[in-house]
């Protein structure tokens, strides 16, 4: 459905004019193919999500730079309406600044004082919150001629007016009786607009969609994972990918959503998209007979134009594990056995680092850049990953705790490439994962229907588990040699899940981490040259920009994402903070201070006694696994962003059910779950969480 604001539009239309070059020039968010691929001429502007259609995230300003870059202070903040996890990079676009937060709302500012120009807010129901795996985060907007671009939660894309905020147009992307959702940032290519989703853990077919810029109307969309066979395809292509599949995939969605990375190269006409894990993740759950099950954790090319494939380069043949290849894509130009290649970059979730032929999907060279146990390396004759037999769970029964696991070796954080110093900064991890087979799956409504067994490997009853687990957690900045496939320096962090990268001409790399600190480093060794304390993690990528001849830095500061849900005491590892949401803007000489970070006062934990029979506790906690830890927390610790049910006032009253099963609290994002399970799950559910309670008052 789309939504027409027809008044409005014919506004914003007025607004634009066109300069001699055929590059936008007047009117808000005056930004326009052109005018992207000069980027470097507008070098005080950020106007696309990787600021030029390569992705690099590097910037020519140097203003600040290595010399002076301990001279940075606060210029200034902005307290954010929400309080979950903060991922987007902001616009910068003559002097204004767009920004997405969580719930997918948007905000406009005078990029050098901080003032608000306009807010709009899509009004997302919170109850969405339950179809996203990973938290109500959004990544950013894009900007076009005169508009500003969201991808709301909910599956919608929203066209906004860029001088007011006002909404211009709206489509639904989705489909609305499934589990999709909408958290990555927009492109825009050729006038279209380029939308993927989210929800490979709920049930979903991936793909993406190309809508027209200026009215909404699908252009075209294409399908990574095939439908059922005897309804036909809707490309050619997808035949020859149904080849690779077995069973009755389609019945489960099959996965493969676009839920993060594009590129584009101009040059080529291509897209370039990333392509997300399987449903369930078990391989022989959806897929029982192998295969490769393409497009799954692929690289794929399509013409920008119509959407068609071009090539494909799989990093996960028959993936089993959730190793998507939705991470940071990027293109550069390098010198490989002495000529210059047109190159893409990525490092996706499995570990490995690729440099691949974005002409034709070649394979130019492969190695893993952190320590890995599922693969040996990847086959250059072949280009297919060597894999461990024991890491293949869904043949051997057993548990393989895997490295790396779900979380990734690189999660969807950005990278940043700096051609000065031939360096690609990762922010890389290591987060161990007990896989072992669900038995006798079942997929479910609203469940997390993966095929692995979280309860299984549920970490406080599982000691040697956890101890694996928590001694392999490890986080760090590295600078990688792309084409020699080395690592060059490293600034090891305290734990997993750290911010996005930004890279400079002034030989800087600027990070915030997970533990609270924004910092500024050398490019070329490594050396901190700058830090500070930000009262919150910091997930999301920097960025820069310059207004009247002076150069800021901005970041969103706020502690959330996947590692801040289901990994429960895990996610303290990383740096036990709260979520203070905030957009943070930096400059030499700034001397804004932020106000004192509120004083945590911990509840008593004064649980009703435990009851129930063992047998109840151990079905409550495999219910409680399937339904409620993607959120919640594993063992029902949560991570901090929503309540911890130990303390929960519900535990002896009658009113949990009225919750989790007729959805009395879901205007607080807690939907209803009587599709899913009943009221005997529900109070074998309760009989867990009370249980747990009871030991976590034991040993606090």
């Amino acid at each position: 459905m789309k939504l027409s604001y027809a008044v409005l539009a014919a506004a914003a239309i007025a607004l634009a004019a066109c300069g001699p070059d055929g590059s936008e020039k007047s009117g808000a968010a005056a930004v326009d193919g052109a005018r992207i691929a000069q980027a470097d001429s507008h070098a005080g502007d950020w106007m696309s999500y990787g600021r030029t259609y390569d992705e690099q995230r590097f910037s020519p300003l140097g203003q600040i730079n290595a010399g002076n870059a301990g001279q940075l202070g606060l210029a200034w903040y902005f307290d954010l309406d929400t309080d979950r996890g903060q991922e987007a990079t902001p616009l910068v676009i003559d002097g204004v600044l767009y920004v997405s937060t969580a719930w997918s709302l948007v905000k406009a500012f005078d990029a050098k004082t901080g003032a608000l120009k306009w807010a709009y807010d899509p009004k997302v129901p919170r109850e969405v919150g339950a179809k996203a795996c990973c938290d109500a985060v959004n990544r950013g907007v894009a900007a076009w001629k005169g508009k500003i671009y969201v991808g709301t939660l909910d599956g919608r894309l929203v066209a906004l007016d860029a001088a007011t905020g006002k909404p211009l147009w709206e489509v639904m992307t989705v489909d609305q009786t499934g589990t999709y959702t909408i958290t990555g940032a927009p492109r825009v290519v050729e006038d279209k607009v380029l939308i993927g989703n989210g929800g490979a853990e709920f049930n979903a077919r991936g793909y993406i969609t190309a809508y027209d810029a200026e009215d909404g109307d699908q252009v075209w969309r294409f399908y990574t994972v095939p439908g059922d066979p005897a309804k036909g395809f809707e490309q050619p292509i997808l035949k020859t990918a149904a080849e690779t599949w077995t069973g009755e995939w389609w019945k489960l969605g099959g996965g493969g959503t676009v839920w993060d990375a594009m590129a584009y190269a101009p040059e080529l006409g291509l897209l370039y998209i990333g392509v997300g894990n399987g449903t369930p993740w078990n391989q022989s759950e959806r897929s029982p007979g192998g295969g490769d099950n393409l497009f799954l954790s692929s690289i794929v090319a399509l013409k920008a134009d119509t959407g068609e494939y071009v090539w494909h380069y799989q990093t996960t043949p028959g993936e089993t594990w959730d190793y998507t290849a939705t991470q940071h894509i990027m293109l550069a130009d390098v010198p490989v056995a002495g000529r210059m290649r047109k190159v893409l970059m990525q490092a996706p979730k499995n570990g490995f680092f690729y440099l691949i032929d974005r002409t034709n999907g070649e394979l130019i060279s492969a190695k893993p850049f952190v320590a890995i146990n599922w693969a040996t390396g990847v086959d250059m004759r072949t280009g297919r990953p060597i894999e461990n037999p024991e890491a293949r769970y869904n043949k051997t029964g057993e548990l393989f705790v895997g490295n790396p696991g779900p979380a990734g070796a690189h999660n969807w954080m950005p990278m940043a490439y700096n051609a000065d110093t031939g360096l690609v900064y990762i922010p890389a991890q290591e987060a161990p994962f007990p896989y072992i087979a669900e038995k006798d799956f079942e997929s479910k409504p609203i469940a997390f229907n993966t095929g692995v067994d979280f309860a299984a490997g549920s970490l406080p009853q599982v000691p040697e588990i956890k101890q694996a687990v928590l001694s392999g957690l490890k986080g760090a900045l590295l600078a990688w040699d792309p084409v020699n496939q080395k690592e060059v320096w490293r600034v090891q962090h305290q734990g997993p899940w750290n911010g996005g990268i930004l890279s400079t001409a002034g030989n800087l790399v600027v990070q915030g981490n997970a533990s609270g600190e924004f910092a500024a480093y050398r490019a070329d060794n490594g050396e901190k040259l700058w830090s500070m304390p930000v009262q919150t993690g910091v997930v999301a990528a920097p960025m820069t920009y310059e207004v009247e001849g002076e150069q800021y830095i901005a970041v969103l500061a706020g502690w959330g994402g996947a590692f801040a849900f289901p990994p429960g005491e895990l996610s303290f590892k990383s740096g036990r903070v709260a979520n203070i949401s905030r957009l943070l803007v930096f400059k030499l000489g700034g001397t804004a201070t932020l106000p004192p970070a509120p004083e945590h006062v911990q509840a008593e934990l004064n649980p009703p006694p435990a009851t129930a029979d063992a047998a109840t506790i151990e079905h409550g906690k495999v219910v409680y696994s399937r339904f409620c830890g993607t959120c919640h927390g594993d063992a029902v610790v949560s991570g901090g962003l929503v309540p911890d049910l130990r303390y929960s006032a519900y535990l002896d009253k009658d009113y949990w059910f009225d919750i989790v099963l007729d959805g009395a609290l879901k205007e607080n994002g807690m939907v209803a779950f009587a599709d899913g399970i009943d009221r005997d799950d529900a109070d074998a559910v309760r009989d867990y969480v009370i249980a747990r309670a009871n030991e976590s008052k034991a040993q606090p």
